[in-house]
């Protein structure tokens, strides 16, 4: 906890996004990373490889967008920035350690979006509509946890349709690039699982609020909270499906 408050203080934001939570839920997974870095291994290195392939696939190198890059844990950020000539990476909050990461590369830009009610930004939407790979990395489960937080936080709750527009509205946002010339990859968990010792599944969540994703290319585990994270006899196992080129997936 004293790890996340101190993140909270020192990472940087628009005074607007950091009321709204934002720096908050950064925080929280900066330090479950750290915490759980052999856990999550597995993951990054299969979600780093699916967005390696789809970058290798892209005929055109002008410019790839990463949407959700957070802590470039699941990036590929150095065999993007020696593939394209330009990257992009937008998220809500840049934590120091991917600003300084960034740094090495001069063809690396940071910009900072809060992406939960689309890509419609002026800014954000010149940057994706030029780009010949667009990334969504690990982010569209992410997306309603700070707009359903906020309401609560106001002692209200959230609208019941919430989760699922901002699902929605994602999905839409990437057919619409998906339909021009860009390369679109899609990395999303999906459900969530609580498994016990015994591997008996005692609860579980639809991490899309009830939107049907079409098959997947490929289905990987994450233990994204293992044994002693939430509770000594359960931990949190999310399935992820990775669609390097949403196009043909939509097809």
């Amino acid at each position: 906890m004293l790890f996340e408050w101190a993140l909270s203080l020192v990472n940087p934001a628009p005074l607007r996004l950091r009321r709204l939570g934002y720096v908050r839920q950064s925080g929280r997974l900066h330090a479950r990373s750290r915490r759980c870095r052999a856990a999550w291994a597995p993951h990054l290195t299969r979600a780093r490889g699916v967005i390696i392939a789809a970058a290798e696939a892209t005929a055109g190198r002008g410019s790839v967008v990463v949407l959700g890059s957070g802590l470039l844990d699941d990036v590929p950020l150095k065999a993007l920035a020696d593939l394209f000539d330009r990257v992009s990476l937008v998220d809500a909050v840049h934590p120091w350690p991917a600003r300084l990461t960034a740094r090495r590369h001069r063809n690396v830009a940071l910009v900072t979006a809060e992406i939960s009610a689309g890509l419609g930004d002026p800014g954000l939407a010149e940057v994706c509509a030029s780009a010949d790979l667009i990334v969504s990395a690990n982010l569209l489960s992410q997306l309603p946890i700070v707009p359903i937080e906020a309401h609560e936080a106001r002692g209200r709750e959230a609208p019941p349709q919430l989760g699922t527009q901002i699902v929605e509205t994602h999905l839409a946002a990437l057919d619409r690039l998906a339909s021009g010339t860009a390369r679109v990859c899609l990395v999303t968990d999906i459900v969530q699982r609580v498994e016990d010792r015994a591997g008996r599944v005692t609860d579980s969540l639809d991490l899309m609020f009830g939107v049907a994703l079409p098959p997947p290319v490929q289905v990987w585990d994450w233990e994204i909270a293992p044994f002693g994270e939430i509770g000594r006899c359960h931990r949190l196992i999310h399935q992820i499906h990775a669609y390097p080129d949403w196009r043909a997936a939509r097809a």
